[in-house]
């Protein structure tokens, strides 16, 4: 056994042998977790990030801004009641603990029409062929706007931006810091859900993200601290994380339940990988 395990590490270890950190799920969905060059002044310093085909996976929303159930649940039990395989938060809310802040169209259902400042929205659902099933617009980039958007997609959520495509970060760096539940796009148009608990500066994480092998593009802040989440239950993998840092009242790595939030963006398998 210990002759096995040191040819595996040889192979591994060996010139022209690539590292290959990302591990399948089910088919077009895979997952990888990723130790952070600068270290965190607390936790694992882990960036989790998993990678979806929207060709096989349907990107969905479910909550409190979808329908009228009386109380917020967490990314998991959200996924559990409503059969998804993956969930992360879908952004920031009102006080009303249910009305997205900024604009949210999921299908036929309106949540918020008041385009705000934010420069990121994340579209889906397109309303013709040809069109990318995902992708990350941003609303500062010459001939697009939230009108040519709703043109060609049924689906939109606008949050803030964290890297402007074609990869370039666009958070300055600040003193504060905060767990990070993240959707970004990579290069091929795959959903990125990605999160991280141990707290870093936006600006730090951008570069993080960068620096890291996964084709990042484009992504968008969904929520920090102890609201941030990220549920995956796929084949005989299931992962609960929840964030910790980041309010003015918890700063530390001591939260050891997920918190109840109003809306969350799912995936489930498509009906048709053809259609």
């Amino acid at each position: 056994m210990r002759l096995i395990s040191f040819l595996v590490l040889l192979l591994l270890t060996s010139p022209g042998m690539a590292y290959d950190p990302w591990q399948t799920l089910a088919p077009g969905m895979d997952l990888a977790t990723f130790s952070a060059s600068q270290p965190s002044k607390s936790g694992d310093s882990r960036i989790t990030v998993l990678r979806i085909d929207p060709d096989l996976w349907s990107l969905e929303l479910i909550g409190l801004g979808v329908d009228d159930d009386s109380s917020g649940l967490s990314a998991k039990q959200w996924s559990k009641t409503n059969g998804l395989t993956a969930a992360i938060n879908a952004g920031m809310y009102a006080t009303d603990y249910r009305t997205h802040v900024g604009y949210l169209r999921f299908r036929d259902h309106l949540n918020n029409d008041n385009v705000n400042g934010y420069q990121s929205v994340a579209a889906f659902d397109p309303r013709r062929d040809g069109l990318p099933r995902f992708r990350i617009f941003d609303l500062d980039r010459p001939g697009v706007s939230m009108k040519t958007i709703l043109r060609d997609y049924a689906s939109a959520v606008q949050n803030l931006r964290l890297i402007k495509r074609p990869g370039q970060s666009r958070w300055r760096q600040q003193d504060k810091r905060w767990s990070e539940a993240a959707l970004g796009e990579d290069e091929t148009g795959r959903i990125l859900f990605i999160f991280c608990r141990s707290p870093y500066t936006m600006h730090e994480l951008n570069n993080e993200l960068l620096r890291l092998d996964i084709g990042v593009v484009s992504s968008q802040h969904l929520e920090g601290g102890p609201q941030a989440q990220l549920y995956i239950n796929a084949g005989e993998t299931e992962i609960e994380i929840f964030g910790s840092h980041g309010t003015s009242y918890r700063e530390n790595d001591e939260l050891s339940m997920s918190w109840p939030i109003p809306n969350i963006l799912g995936v489930r398998p498509r009906a048709s990988a053809s259609k």
